[in-house]
C-alpha cells in the first residue's frame, strides 16, 4: 500500500506488491463502475435472499460494486452463505460505501467477511462513511458476522447500521471495532446502531472514539483504556415471552434485554482476539 504526502494512503488493489492505484479496475461489461471523484469512491453492494421453493435459499440479487465484492460460498441445505471481500483498500477519507441486504420471508442467510476492514486517511481527505441497511422478513433468519473494523491512525470513519426486523424473524448481528493497529494510536471512529422490530424502535445507540470525539471517551466511564469494543445484537421471537435476565458477563461485558424480543451484549477488551472470545461466549450462553 503506497503512502502519499502527509502520511495519506494511496488506494491499492490486489497484492501488496501491486502498484498504487487511485481508481478501481474497470467493471465487467454491462455494469457501471463505482463513482470515483476527487472526494473519494462511491460504491453500493446489494443482496437479496429468498426461499427457493425447495426448502433452501437462493440469491436472486448479488451485486458487487468496486471495493465491495460479494461472493457466495457453500452453505447448508436451507441457508445461503455470502462472504464480503474487500476488492481494494478502504474505506479511505472521502469514500462513501454502502451495503443493502434484504432477507425475505422464510429465507436463511449467513454473511461473513474475508478479512478485517481497515479505515485509512486516504488522499482525498475528509471523513469516510459506511452505511449498512438490513431488512429481515417474517420467519427469516440472518447471521451478520463480519470481521472487525480497525480504525488506523489519521482515519475518520462514520459507520451507520440500520436493521429492520419482522416480529417473527431471527437475527444475530456482531460488530467489532479495534482502535488502532498494533502500537498505533487510533483514528476517529463514530458508530450508530439502530434496530426496529416491526414498526417499533427498539435501539438507537451511538458511540464515538478517537481524536475529536467527545471528552471522556477513553476514561473510566467509557473505554477505560481498552482498545477493542463490540456489540452482539440478538433478536429471537422466543425472547418476547422469556427474555434473558440482565447480567454482567465478566468484568468488561454486559447483557441487557431490550424492549422487544431482543438482547444487546456490549463488551470491551484489550484487543480484537479477546473481544471475539467474549462475544462468542455470550452467544453460546444465549443458546
Amino acid at each position: 500500500m503506497g503512502t502519499g504526502p502527509a502520511g495519506r494512503v494511496d488506494r491499492v488493489t490486489g497484492p501488496a506488491s501491486a502498484a498504487p492505484r487511485t481508481l478501481p479496475p474497470a467493471p465487467p461489461a454491462g455494469r457501471a463502475a463505482p463513482a470515483a471523484t476527487s472526494s473519494g469512491v462511491r460504491a453500493t453492494a446489494r443482496l437479496v435472499a429468498r426461499t427457493d421453493g425447495r426448502g433452501g435459499t437462493c440469491l436472486p440479487v448479488l451485486e458487487s460494486d468496486g471495493p465491495l465484492a460479494l461472493r457466495r460460498t457453500r452453505g447448508d441445505a436451507d441457508e445461503a452463505r455470502v462472504v464480503l471481500v474487500g476488492a481494494m483498500s478502504g474505506p479511505l477519507g472521502g469514500d462513501r460505501f454502502a451495503v443493502r441486504a434484504d432477507v425475505e420471508e422464510g429465507a436463511r442467510l449467513r454473511l461473513t467477511s474475508a478479512a478485517a476492514t481497515i479505515a485509512l486517511p486516504g488522499q482525498a481527505g475528509g471523513d469516510a462513511r459506511y452505511d449498512l441497511r438490513i431488512r429481515v422478513g417474517d420467519g427469516a433468519r440472518l447471521g451478520w458476522l463480519p470481521e472487525p473494523l480497525i480504525s488506523a491512525r489519521g482515519s475518520d470513519l462514520r459507520v451507520t447500521t440500520r436493521v429492520d426486523v419482522a416480529p417473527t424473524a431471527t437475527l444475530v448481528l456482531r460488530e467489532e471495532q479495534v482502535l488502532g493497529r498494533v502500537g498505533e494510536e487510533p483514528g476517529r471512529l463514530s458508530g450508530r446502531l439502530v434496530l426496529r422490530v416491526g414498526a417499533r424502535l427498539v435501539l438507537d445507540q451511538e458511540v464515538a472514539c478517537g481524536p475529536g470525539a467527545p471528552a471522556g471517551w477513553d476514561g473510566p466511564a467509557v473505554l477505560a483504556g481498552h482498545r477493542a469494543l463490540g456489540q452482539l445484537l440478538v433478536v429471537r421471537p422466543s425472547f418476547a415471552e422469556h427474555p434473558p435476565e440482565a447480567r454482567l458477563l465478566g468484568e468488561t461485558a454486559s447483557l441487557v434485554p431490550l424492549a422487544g424480543p431482543a438482547v444487546l451484549v456490549t463488551a470491551l477488551a484489550p484487543d480484537g482476539l479477546r473481544l471475539r472470545r467474549v462475544l462468542d461466549a455470550a452467544l453460546a450462553e444465549l443458546g
